[in-house]
């Protein structure tokens, strides 16, 4: 008896049956939202019912960062698993190389349809052979933004039912011009501003057509978490929420500031992934690549250029931890001029290294002439010298020292840098160090690649590497 109850197990093990089941991956992201805007990480203004009830049904990360604060460079992290200098997309509007490897790649092998719906910012398209999936818009600038049909993901969801997915729904919300939504529901007087916004009437007028434009995204996550289960796949599929990066609001976007590199993270998995649950685990868009081939049955390790590290043993075990350090980069070309800035944050203290700290730091779309929906920021020029709280502002955002240390934890807008505080000056040590041996594992040379090589390609029209725009 005994051994035949063995020799049925090895059966079982053999088959497969007892192994874990490959999931349906659906990824959403929002575009430019700052993570603690969200009610889940702390804002006291936008609504989000879909948001919250995802999560209550999930697992939210605490610590969940990008490399770096721009939409193309992060997305292409989060697609290849690497960072920015290896995949080769250190700068907004770049191309990664023509060999990086993305999602498709890496799970098409392992049985998996990979698409994409909404907006896809990556190049090139040999390195991001997402299958396309309409839908969604793909123009994060348009005005308004196009309605979007929910029929090309449910025919994406429900092809073969024998075939499981990874799609991704990049949404444009709440990206600038924020004209959707209702914001009539945030009376701009009565809103609670961030502390690192200035007050200012027309600042308060733009934060409530972009917190009406959150909302406006959440209704958006609520169709397409109905779209899935009219698909009859909720059960089946591990859904991961993302806020991409901070929002176009000074010391967000563009940064290496928490409001900048600091993203959202739930993710939801019924029966699989612990639901109503936080985890202070730190962990990085590149992590998502090795994370994904783990649960659809692969091996990160066979893939030698990936940096980052599957993060299943938190989705799955309960572990609370995963990395010791989670790392950024901020290359300013072709936003502004040179403005070179690398980072570390340890889940606690951040390091901020500026590379070229005698400069202004100047950023276009933000700063420039309100073309882009953003004439709050004259408002913050024109105050008037009795306005000290914007002036601060102003000049913490412009003028940065060489070094900021931060304790992210009590200080989660980053307003007092402690770099030059004795009590904190082994802290400051430590990350330096990391930072330094991260830089010289990327290959990177510093303020150097954004003084030469920049140059050339913002002249040329070419991408940092060589790669021609498409």
């Amino acid at each position: 008896m005994r051994l035949a109850c063995l020799t049925t197990l090895i059966c079982l093990f053999s088959q497969g049956l007892f192994s874990q089941e490959k999931p349906n991956v659906l990824i959403i992201m929002a575009d430019d939202c700052t993570y603690n805007d969200l009610p889940l990480y702390g804002g006291e203004n936008a609504k989000t019912p879909h948001i919250n009830q995802l999560a209550r049904e999930g697992l939210t990360f605490n610590q969940a960062y990008l490399s770096s604060a721009m939409c193309q460079p992060c997305r292409a992290e989060l697609f290849s698993g690497q960072y920015p200098l290896h995949n080769g997309c250190a700068y907004n509007h770049s191309s990664s190389r023509p060999t990086t490897l993305s999602l498709p790649q890496y799970l098409k092998p392992l049985g998996y349809r990979v698409g994409i719906s909404g907006k896809v910012h990556v190049l090139p398209k040999q390195a991001f052979p997402f299958e396309n999936v309409g839908g969604f818009d793909a123009n994060c600038v348009r005005n308004p933004t196009q309605a979007h049909s929910l029929d090309g993901i449910s025919e994406f969801m429900s092809r073969d039912p024998e075939e499981p997915f990874c799609l991704v729904v990049a949404l444009v919300e709440p990206h600038l011009p924020w004209v959707m939504g209702d914001a009539s529901q945030y009376p701009p007087a009565k809103l609670k501003l961030p502390p690192n916004i200035a007050d200012t009437k027309v600042t308060r007028e733009y934060f409530s057509r972009y917190l009406a434009e959150i909302t406006y995204m959440d209704g958006q996550v609520g169709d397409i978490l109905k779209t899935l289960d009219q698909a009859g796949k909720r059960k089946e599929t591990l859904v991961l929420f993302t806020s991409e990066q901070g929002s176009q609001f000074p010391g967000c976007k563009w940064t290496n500031w928490n409001t900048g590199v600091h993203t959202a993270l739930i993710a939801n998995w019924s029966g699989h992934v612990p639901a109503g649950e936080r985890t202070d685990a730190l962990v990085q868009y590149a992590d998502f690549a090795p994370t994904l081939i783990e649960l659809a049955g692969g091996d990160p390790l066979e893939h030698s250029q990936l940096d980052g590290e599957s993060f299943k043993p938190v989705l799955l075990d309960g572990a609370n931890v995963h990395r010791k350090y989670v790392y950024q980069m901020h290359n300013n070309i072709p936003e502004g001029p040179r403005y070179p800035i690398r980072s570390i944050s340890n889940g606690q203290y951040r390091y901020i290294r500026n590379l070229n700290p005698d400069e202004l730091y100047i950023e276009k779309h933000l700063m420039g002439d309100g073309k882009h929906n953003n004439p709050y920021f004259a408002t913050w020029l024109g105050a008037g010298p009795q306005r000290r709280d914007v002036y601060d502002l102003l000049k913490r955002y412009m003028s940065r020292p060489a070094e900021q240390l931060y304790h992210t934890i009590s200080d989660s807008y980053e307003l007092v840098n402690l770099a030059g505080d004795p009590e904190h000056e082994k802290m400051r040590v430590q990350l330096s160090e990391e930072l330094d041996r991260w830089m010289a594992t990327q290959d990177d040379p510093g303020a150097k690649v954004d003084l030469v090589k920049s140059h050339q390609a913002a002249k040329s029209g070419e991408h940092l590497f060589g790669v021609p725009h498409e």
